[in-house]
């Protein structure tokens, strides 16, 4: 898995880039109150070009690990982040692993294109792997894709399945269609909060 994500990275074939933070966690992000933004232990598995992740730093969290299994992903969010935010080691850690071998105990974590990246095989693997990094009353909240794909990644799903999944372990505060999604992903995303 990581030679692949890591040839993506190389070859800068990065199409699932919107070159900014997803609209659905800007807004999920902005409700969350200033007085909790000190506290909360937040993951982004996946973290890519870390918009989420800068986009948190603007808005005062503390506390944000950030992980990918591409090492060039990595670097090249290490030096953007020495460039924009030159204090940035002092709220965020930048992690190159796997996300099935990681560990640690989180208030939040937010989901964008990672769990799509993923063979649907590993999809029991990633919500139980989910279900053990959030601390209790954790929160697991993001965006997924609400279409089918051909091939892939990325891969698709739907709500209803999305349910059967993620059901049996978590409370689902939301699983519903996205209203701010990008224009290209109109009406092929679904918003979820899931609470352990």
């Amino acid at each position: 898995m990581e030679d692949f994500w890591e040839n993506r990275w190389q070859n800068n074939e990065t199409g699932w880039d919107i070159k900014g933070v997803s609209p659905p966690l800007a807004g999920y992000i902005d409700q969350i109150p200033p007085e909790n933004r000190d506290r909360l232990h937040i993951l982004i598995p996946g973290c890519g070009n870390g918009y989420e992740a800068m986009y948190l730093l603007e808005k005062g969290f503390r506390s944000v690990t950030m992980l990918d299994i591409a090492p060039t992903a990595v670097e090249r969010l290490r030096q953007r982040l020495n460039a924009e935010a030159p204090d940035w080691e002092e709220r965020l850690q930048l992690v190159c692993g796997d996300f099935f071998a990681h560990s640690g105990a989180y208030d939040l974590i937010l989901e964008q294109t990672f769990f799509c990246a993923l063979d649907p095989s590993l999809r029991e693997q990633y919500t139980l792997q989910m279900k053990q990094l959030l601390q209790p009353g954790g929160k697991l909240a993001g965006v997924l894709f609400d279409r089918a794909f051909s091939g892939g990644p990325p891969f698709g799903g739907s709500r209803d399945a999305y349910r059967i999944l993620f059901e049996p372990h978590f409370r689902i505060r939301t699983l519903a269609s996205c209203y701010n999604s990008i224009d290209p992903r109109a009406g092929a995303e679904a918003f979820f909060i899931l609470e352990k």
